[in-house]
């Protein structure tokens, strides 16, 4: 495999298993651990966990794809700034999750808030919010940081 190609899977694998593990770090904590909402909430308890079902299938899948993608790119230490590449993605993919599911479920689609009890559901809503602002910023920062090595075989 070509430098070039495994610096496109480790940028594209990292970034899929950044979005699925926050995902799938949101299902658990904010849907069974604390039960503060599901993925559609304005339907019975068994639509729900049917909901729920799906979106924990769905941020499995792109865990395993992420996962498949990395060992497919190898090890990041053979790129220049391999191991950046490989943080930065997954933070980069990790804050994308939160923007999108975000903006889109908690206030295009409204579907469900962060916590809809809450005497202020639009805090947590915003803070999930920048909270993946920070990530997909911090993320890039570490991406685009360290000096280029000069050696003809980097990328």
């Amino acid at each position: 495999m070509s430098l070039l190609m495994k610096k496109r899977f480790i940028t594209i694998g990292s970034f899929v298993l950044g979005f699925g593990f926050l995902g799938a770090l949101d299902g658990i904590v904010f849907h069974q651990i604390l039960q503060w909402h599901s993925v559609i909430m304005d339907t019975d308890r068994t639509s729900q966990i049917i909901s729920d079902g799906i979106f924990h299938l769905a941020t499995t899948v792109t865990l395993v794809v992420g996962g498949i993608l990395l060992w497919l790119a190898g090890n990041p230490n053979d790129l220049n700034k391999g191991v950046r590449l490989l943080v930065g993605g997954f933070l980069i993919g990790g804050g994308t999750f939160n923007l999108i599911e975000g903006l889109i479920n908690h206030h295009i689609l409204v579907i469900h808030r962060v916590r809809p009890d809450a005497d202020n559901p639009l805090m947590y809503d915003l803070a999930f919010l920048v909270s993946g602002l920070v990530l997909l910023i911090i993320g890039i920062i570490v991406r685009n940081s360290g000096k280029e090595k000069t050696h003809s075989l980097n990328v």
